[in-house]
């Protein structure tokens, strides 16, 4: 098919087609528009990105709806809310002349502006799946009388998380009545398992899989510490001609403070990505297409969807996490046929990701050389060489010259007064590398440099390099913590003496004393015979307090005293251990396994055999009274 006449459109449709520009299909668009415009059929379309898909399903798309019915007939469901308002607005373009209403559907926007236009009688809706399914559970969309149901950029869709949203969605709709089709640029297991549960037979295009990428883009990388980075993009844009594209960064806080920086330089930047809201993204992308701004710093949020016409670089900052956005990101330029520049910045440890990306995308990658400011300097400096020639009204200022300049310019040259005049209107082409703004370390810690040997990179790795001295542990640009560059890290640097002698850093003394300082009192003294046991630990500790002792607990005014033989009965905590009985009385005790009391002077008496009992503990002798002990023992004492 060598242009659109061949296919029979309508005359509304071929009409609209004719305005937007539009000669000769693209390749997805000849293979799939015959198949779509005939039969009714479950379809599944892959190609590489910006080859064309929104045409070549909104134009059968539009020639199957019934303008005449005022409900929705068809849906089509996009990853992001930016790729959503482009197929609604390409959508409306194709149909002007129909009578066929799109309205799109997604977040961040009110929900009253999208009711109303539910309610006027929108024919198709073009939404993201977590706003559409808002819409199905507050009741103001309706799918029962849907007949079509496209899915693009799907394999994007489930990458970001959509594909419980996207099984709700194609689980409302009469699946008896409607149609699906799906199209997408890359094949993956989840996409292959959707299109296995949810496509009926479906009828199958692929273009140009052997390329993933159109051939009129030239990829470059260039070879850079990660702290250089933010001078080396401002070299590769100086030195571009007429560079209007995008800047993709890894994570939200690095394209901030990639655009605070390079907005200090002088540069018209703006940022894209999920933070802001809808209407500052909406006037972002109009100031852009404007070209008010040249140059986009965003995240992978603008790798799909966003369709600009003519971008001529996009730079990669930081190569994706996922090689199958490297495509989607380097496909927002050389569209339409037109010729286009990718350029990635590249680290030592990333260098093996080029290896993959070349495998995966079946292209060449080509080693570029950065530009020095001397290059930079020759290329601004020979533009202005047109604009001083074509100068008018220089002899006006010839006639101004007072005495004071005449003498001035008598001993110079004309090189040197050129020279003098150039460093006055581009200061920055001859300013010293020093005096030029840099990222704060407190904004670019997370871009600082690793070393080439390090085997650890920025893709997921959270180790901590925080237990020696020095500096504290930086980060790089995906936020997590990296190794110091070579020339901080060293041998181990002892604290210094000042700061160990201070009283936040001096050492605590021990709660107790070593175990070998306390070795006389030990629980269980090795007694054997003759040999008796010493003191209980508790006892002991509690003498060596006198002051502590006597503060807890009164003087005892009765006394018990026990001796024991240690193989026979274990130590208690409440008796004092006194060497006073013989060894005849000893070995007695042992042989009866009973311990021996030894009777002390007490009181005369007042129990009923004329004999007061003998208090066990020292509380209880001091109050008067008789207090059992807490274990009485199995054993009747002896005598």
């Amino acid at each position: 098919m060598q242009s659109f006449d061949e296919l029979s459109l309508s005359e509304p449709l071929a009409r609209a087609i004719a305005d937007l520009g539009y000669t000769k299909p693209s390749p997805i668009q000849t293979e799939t528009l015959p198949i779509l415009l005939g039969e009714d059929t479950d379809f599944l379309g892959l190609a590489t990105t910006g080859s064309g898909k929104t045409a070549a399903f909104g134009i059968p798309l539009l020639e199957k709806i019934d303008a005449t019915k005022k409900h929705v007939q068809a849906i089509i469901l996009c990853p992001t809310r930016e790729l959503a308002l482009q197929v609604s607005g390409q959508i409306d373009l194709l149909g002007k002349y129909m009578s066929i209403r799109s309205v799109p559907v997604y977040g961040g926007s009110s929900y009253g502006d999208q009711i109303r236009g539910l309610k006027a009688g929108a024919q198709i809706v073009v939404g993201t799946p977590g706003r559409v399914i808002d819409h199905l559970e507050r009741k103001t969309l309706s799918l029962e009388n849907v007949k079509t149901v496209i899915l693009d950029e799907a394999d994007e869709m489930i990458s970001m998380g959509f594909k419980e949203e996207l099984e709700s969605i194609l689980s409302a709709v009469n699946r008896e009545q409607s149609k699906t089709w799906l199209f997408s640029a890359t094949m993956s297991m989840s996409v292959r398992k959707v299109a296995h549960d949810y496509l009926t037979n479906p009828k199958k295009v692929e273009i140009n899989r052997a390329e993933m990428l159109p051939s009129t883009i030239e990829q470059l990388y260039y070879m850079t510490r990660e702290g250089n980075k933010p001078d080396i993009l401002c070299k590769l844009i100086d030195a571009a001609e007429d560079f209007y594209g995008l800047v993709f960064c890894q994570t939200k806080s690095l394209v901030v403070d990639l655009a605070q920086f390079m907005s200090d330089r002088g540069y018209k930047v703006d940022t894209l990505h999920g933070d802001k809201s809808q209407d500052m993204r909406e006037r972002t992308m109009r100031a852009f297409r404007e070209r008010k701004i040249r140059v986009l710093i965003c995240t992978d949020v603008a790798s799909r969807g966003l369709d600009v016409k003519d971008i001529t670089h996009v730079v990669n900052y930081s190569l994706p996490r996922e090689l199958d956005n490297y495509v989607h990101r380097i496909g927002r330029t050389a569209r339409s046929g037109k010729k286009g520049i990718a350029m990635s910045l590249v680290t030592p440890t990333h260098r093996m990701l080029v290896g993959r990306i070349e495998a995966k995308t079946k292209s060449r990658m080509t080693e570029g050389r950065i530009p020095t400011r001397k290059d930079i300097g020759v290329k601004k400096i020979g533009a202005m060489a047109t604009q001083f020639v074509e100068q008018n009204g220089f002899s006006r200022a010839v006639e101004l010259l007072d005495e004071n300049w005449k003498t001035t310019l008598a001993g110079m040259s004309a090189e040197e007064v050129a020279g003098r005049f150039l460093s006055m209107l581009v200061p920055d082409v001859f300013q010293v590398e020093n005096d030029r703004p840099q990222i704060s370390r407190d904004q670019g810690d997370r871009r600082e440099y690793r070393g080439a040997s390090e085997r650890r990179d920025d893709r997921g790795s959270d180790r901590r390099d925080d237990r020696r001295s020095g500096p504290p542990p930086r980060r790089d640009e995906r936020g997590n913590y990296a190794p110091r560059a070579r020339e901080d890290r060293g041998a181990f640097k002892p604290r210094p003496a000042a700061r160990a002698e201070s009283r936040e850093f001096a050492p605590r003394a021990p709660a107790r004393e070593p175990r070998e300082e306390r070795a006389e009192f030990k629980p269980r003294a090795v007694a054997r015979e003759a040999r008796i046991e010493t003191k209980p630990a508790a006892v002991a500790r509690a003498e060596a307090r006198p002051e502590r002792r006597e503060e807890k607990r009164p003087a005892p005014r009765f006394e018990k005293k026990r001796v024991m033989v240690e193989q026979d009965v274990k130590p208690k905590a409440d008796g004092f251990v006194k060497p006073k009985a013989s060894i005849e009385e000893l070995k007695t005790a042992a042989a009866a396994r009973r311990p021996f009391y030894e009777k002390v002077a007490r009181p005369p008496t007042g129990g009923p055999d004329g004999r007061k009992p003998v208090a066990r503990h020292a509380r209880g002798a001091a109050e008067g009274g008789f207090r059992p002990p807490r274990k009485p023992s199995s054993q009747p004492p002896v005598g």
